[in-house]
């Protein structure tokens, strides 16, 4: 029965939810970004240029019981030095205020571990722009020669209810902008040479 269950939910996540219309959330996010180079590739798929760097965002929809969200996820790949794959997160410290960052190891070797959470450290600008950076999740990974940054900002997202109906676009504040553009345009010199 539980199996069952399971394999339901699953079907049931696997579809686009009821209610969700592709490319309006990153139509939001392309106003609130106002870059030039921004296009959009499909629906729910954009790219821009920021840094020299082509970084991708595409929606990504989380669904939950009677409603859904609809994330922004920037993704930046880079050339990697190292061989084999790893898959590192970054994470907020502090419980009640952010105290700093921590790098947590999913894969790979601890010493790469250590080496990039040594190289965070001392990158000063990088740190002032993903210490107030809302992000949700922070994920790097290598494999075949590259590196994955994938970027989930609590902003530029949409949350979807059904009962009450609602639409409300949490925008990307210029603020918060700001911390991303810089974000992504400090994370390929924090990642050179690994």
């Amino acid at each position: 029965m539980a199996i069952a269950l399971r394999q339901l939910w699953q079907r049931l996540s696997e579809r686009a939810p009821a209610g969700y219309r592709p490319g309006l959330t990153l139509e939001k996010l392309q106003r609130n970004l106002g870059l030039d180079s921004f296009e959009v590739l499909g629906p729910g798929l954009g790219r821009f240029n920021w840094a020299g760097q082509a970084v991708q965002v595409r929606e990504r929809c989380e669904a939950q019981l009677l409603m859904h969200l609809v994330l922004s996820e920037f993704s930046l790949s880079l050339p990697a030095t190292g061989q084999g794959s790893a898959h590192l997160e970054l994470h907020h410290s502090g419980s009640l205020r952010r105290s700093g960052l921590r790098v947590q190891l999913r894969q790979g070797e601890p010493a790469l571990q250590a080496e990039l959470q040594r190289r965070l450290l001392a990158d000063s600008a990088l740190l002032q722009a993903l210490m107030p950076l809302d992000f949700k999740r922070l994920r790097l990974h290598r494999s075949d020669g590259q590196w994955t940054l994938t970027l989930e900002h609590i902003g530029a997202s949409e949350v979807v209810n059904r009962l009450p109906a609602f639409r409300r676009y949490i925008r990307l504040s210029p603020e918060q902008r700001q911390h991303l553009l810089a974000t992504l345009q400090g994370v390929p010199a924090l990642l050179a040479g690994l």
